[in-house]
């Protein structure tokens, strides 16, 4: 047939799906009279009235279970309406893989994933579905929090998403619509000569310094960390970091960035073994690494000493 681009807003229902799609078509760079296919798979409180349907060259298909997304279907709707794309609004409750198999099978071609969060009720699907939660951010180009108020926290719904996702974009809007201001006050001096990063602010050091690597570049960081060395690793060369809860106990992953050790002072660093404990104090060189391919931070070290583990080792998001 032909390639159709597909835009997926995914999120829990009443999360904001439907007014974000409609806010988009109603956009000058997306309403340019190309026809657009809104394939939904539920019915929310905000429905799409005919006349905006009308101003945007748009029109609704509702299936009642993704069992009735198929090949075929895509096929059809290609053939019978011609649709120029699609924007597909999906439930957070829903498993993604039928909906991939679908799309792999097709001529449909993904071109975003957005996720929406309502931030009024966040914390209570954090708890309660946080696996589910998880899937969508690991997939998400973009996140949108709306409903934001001052007591949401920004910073810790940001560093729980670019823990599973480092490549997702994060916004924040109040419920008028406006942008919310996400500048977060870290719990460390960041002009300091030596960057002291304590044992519950790790996570917090690893996101923004992630997220802002630029801000970091040639600062001295000081930081307890469990080891990563292995054979396979250049000569010289070891992984600091912590373990992170993103999810549950199933998804602990090892977070750290490449540390080089050819400038060391330390005279114990030939006694340090793999996930042995450390106090490290190290230089942030933002470069292009191989192992990342990609431009991150890299560390120096400086000065690294053996340490006692702390009374908490898990990082949380």
């Amino acid at each position: 047939m032909y390639e159709l681009p597909a835009y997926l807003f995914w999120g829990f229902l009443e999360s904001g799906k439907t007014t974000l799609i409609k806010e988009t078509l109603s956009q000058d760079y997306f309403n340019d009279g190309e026809k657009t296919m809104i394939l939904t798979f539920e019915e929310g409180e905000e429905e799409f009235d005919k006349e905006m349907l009308e101003k945007t060259n748009s029109f609704v298909i509702h299936l009642d279970k993704i069992e009735d997304f198929t090949k075929e279907f895509v096929i059809s709707c290609q053939k019978n309406y011609y649709p120029d794309r699609i924007m597909i609004e999906y439930n957070g409750m829903y498993q993604i893989e039928g909906l991939m198999d679908v799309i792999d099978e097709t001529d449909i071609e993904l071109y975003q994933a957005i996720v929406t969060v309502d931030a009024s009720t966040a914390d209570m699907y954090m708890k309660n579905m946080k696996s589910l939660f998880v899937e969508m951010f690991k997939m998400a180009d973009l996140v949108i929090f709306n409903r934001c108020d001052d007591n949401t926290n920004v910073g810790s719904y940001r560093r729980s998403i670019k823990a599973v996702n480092p490549r997702a974009q994060v916004g924040f809007e109040r419920a008028d619509g406006r942008e919310m201001k996400t500048e977060e006050m870290l719990p460390y001096d960041i002009n300091a000569d030596v960057i002291k990063i304590e044992d519950d602010d790790y996570g917090v050091w690893y996101i923004d310094a992630m997220e802002r690597s630029d801000v970091y570049d040639g600062k001295v960081v000081e930081f307890k960390a469990e080891v990563r060395r292995s054979p396979k690793m250049p000569p010289g060369m070891i992984i600091p970091g912590r373990k992170a809860m993103t999810c549950c106990e199933d998804d602990i992953t090892f977070i750290g960035y490449l540390c080089r050790l050819n400038q060391t002072k330390s005279k114990t660093l030939k006694r340090i073994l793999n996930k042995e404990w450390v106090t490290l104090t190290a230089q942030i060189h933002v470069e292009y690494n191989e192992a990342y391919q990609k431009t991150m931070p890299v560390l120096n070290a400086i000065r690294i000493e053996k340490a006692e583990p702390p009374k908490q080792q898990l990082i949380y998001f």
